[in-house]
């Protein structure tokens, strides 16, 4: 009780004084122009602050991963056996190096014939790979070890791995926006496209750019195939049609519904194939026997085979066929930055007519949230300013206002710069839009009591409404307004301030721990805080500064467009005459 009369009492009556005077200060001679000039060279410069040291731009806030998957993947083919031992020699190399952490991790697993596939397909059963997942504590048990970098050792333990292919990976966050490293390249011609794919994953792997996982088509140029050649000649001699050949290998591998089978309500599909020892024996395939008229043709009587390499699938972006270069990025490198690097590599490819490539993926999600970001913000202002325009019935004040909003982003790139902070496009984004609300409101209180201190010496000197005062008079009622909602907009900054302060820390405790057991368990950090701090930062910082440009400036921009209106008037020959005006000083001075 007694800091708060201190606070009612002292502080804020000191901080009145002292706002008073520095007030009135800017609102005489051509201070107004000089605050206003400087205010515009601050934005400036806080914008070259920030930007020139090369901030870490991202998508979403980068967190310590609460699981780890490492997914492990040999040759297709492989058997299931085969890539079971493989994973064994995976896991412990993952067991050594977690080790010293052991008692922050919660559980270890290993599925064999699954696989997250470095970020190119769901789980899938496939026999070649093997998914383990590592899954930490909570936060807050963790003694302030960083599964960030446990994440870095096992990928640099695990590095150079012979024999199988090794990703490792934290669960995805937010909405799934495809690779980091994520380039489609496009064309008719199959060939045309896997050269120029070549050509690009050559030129990224020569600069050895670090940070860059693996890159991976998301196609298989190699996958395993055997041609049968049906000999027409004979099999027309035969009486049998390609169909028919088809169709006996179809059904030899994948099988024939032959009947069903019914137990009680349920009904159950009747297939028939070969044996698997069979299904996977070319000579028995080749030999089997086609029945026609009553004879028994083998299918090696009427075509042969050979082996050959093909295509796993066809991929397609606006009906032209493409291949897509992708990568995820090692865990403490930037996307942004290495998808930079990689645009200047490719900008001087001499792409053939007819073929295209572009950035997709987590990059072209990135660039549409911010558009998307940045016209919400245009709209948001742009409704706020007719609703301001149709309230105060003037253009000029509501421009103030929305100045204000332009300016207060001065304290939000000061802010991140001096703490280092990276910019977070999704989070500081929302935190500018909200930060615009908020300053909007503080903004219309103050400039609405202007205009009723204003009013109210019009009345007291019998002025008709939007007559011009004396210009002591003018000052006067622009410093007893500021002076008068100086605590409002205080105290709306300050309990927002310190309202967020918790959110942008990370500071938690256990409510209904506090009230059974007087045991709060507070902590502070947490995952929490990579996500919602940079908003939390972001009004912070752009609110403290735009506080003292809505208590300072506002009236400062008042001040300016009442001269400007005045020497309008003036030119325009729409101002009182001077007998008038001599009178109302007369009668200000007499009173």
């Amino acid at each position: 009780r007694p800091m708060a009369r201190w606070f009612q009492n002292k502080f804020l009556g000191f901080i009145e004084k002292l706002y008073t005077i520095q007030l009135r200060h800017a609102l005489k001679g051509v201070w107004p122009n000089i605050y206003l000039g400087a205010t515009v060279v601050l934005l400036i410069f806080s914008m070259i602050f920030y930007f020139s040291s090369n901030p870490r731009v991202v998508f979403f806030p980068d967190t310590d991963p609460t699981t780890i998957y490492v997914t492990m993947e040999l040759p297709l083919g492989t058997s299931i056996e085969r890539t079971d031992e493989v994973s064994r020699e995976v896991e412990n190399i993952i067991n050594i190096t977690i080790s010293p952490a052991k008692h922050i991790v919660k559980s270890v697993t290993t599925n064999v014939g699954v696989g997250k596939g470095g970020g190119f397909e769901g789980n899938q059963p496939s026999p070649n790979k093997s998914l383990t997942s590592i899954s930490f504590v909570e936060y807050k048990l963790r003694e302030g070890i960083s599964t960030s970098k446990i994440m870095q050792q096992l990928s640099k333990n695990l590095d150079g791995f012979v024999g199988a292919k090794i990703y490792v990976e934290k669960e995805e966050e937010g909405p799934p926006t495809g690779a980091p490293i994520n380039i489609d390249v496009s064309g008719d011609e199959f060939d045309e496209l896997i050269r120029i794919t070549d050509d690009f994953v050559r030129m990224i792997e020569e600069d050895n750019i670090p940070g860059i996982d693996e890159l991976k088509l998301n196609i298989n140029v190699n996958q395993p195939e055997m041609l049968i050649k049906v000999d027409r000649e004979k099999a027309r001699l035969f009486e049998l049609s390609t169909q028919q050949i088809a169709l006996s290998f179809r059904n030899a591998l994948y099988g024939r519904e032959v009947s069903k089978f019914k137990d009680g309500e349920d009904e159950y599909d009747i297939f028939v194939r070969l044996d698997e020892q069979y299904r996977n024996d070319v000579s028995t395939l080749m030999n089997q026997k086609i029945i026609v008229n009553e004879n028994k043709v083998p299918i090696s009587a009427v075509a042969g085979f050979e082996y050959s390499t093909t295509y796993d699938k066809i991929s397609r972006i606006d009906n032209k066929r493409a291949i897509t270069i992708s990568s995820n990025v090692s865990e403490g490198y930037n996307a942004n930055q290495i998808n930079e690097r990689i645009r200047q590599i490719l900008q001087d490819y001499d792409m053939p007519n007819g073929y295209t490539y572009e950035f997709t993926g987590e990059q072209q999600e990135q660039q549409e949230s911010s558009e998307f970001l940045f016209f919400a913000l245009l709209v948001a202002i742009a409704l706020i300013m007719i609703i301001m325009v149709t309230q105060f019935n003037s253009f000029i004040r509501p421009t103030i206002i929305i100045a204000t909003v332009l300016f207060s982003t001065i304290g939000v790139f000061l802010g991140l710069g001096l703490f280092r902070m990276e910019f977070v496009i999704i989070m500081t984004g929302i935190g500018i839009i909200s930060l615009a609300g908020i300053v909007v409101n503080n903004g219309i209180v103050l400039i609405d009591y202007i205009d009723l201190m204003r009013q109210r010496k019009r009345e007291e000197l019998g002025l008709p409404d939007g007559a011009f005062l004396p210009k002591e008079l003018e000052i006067e009622a622009l410093v007893k307004a500021g002076q008068t909602r100086l605590r409002p907009v205080l105290l709306t900054a300050v309990t927002t301030v310190l309202g967020l302060v918790p959110l942008a820390i990370g500071l938690n405790f256990d409510f209904f721990g506090l009230y059974t057991n007087f045991d709060p368990e507070i902590s502070i950090g947490g995952e929490s805080v990579a996500f919602w701090g940079p908003m939390s930062w972001t009004v912070i910082f752009g609110l403290t500064f735009a506080t003292f440009l809505t208590l300072l400036l506002e009236p400062v921009m008042y001040m300016i467009t009442i001269r400007i209106n005045y020497r309008i008037r003036k030119w325009t020959g729409t101002l009182p005459r001077l007998k008038k005006w001599k009178k109302i000083r007369k009668n200000d001075k007499n009173s």
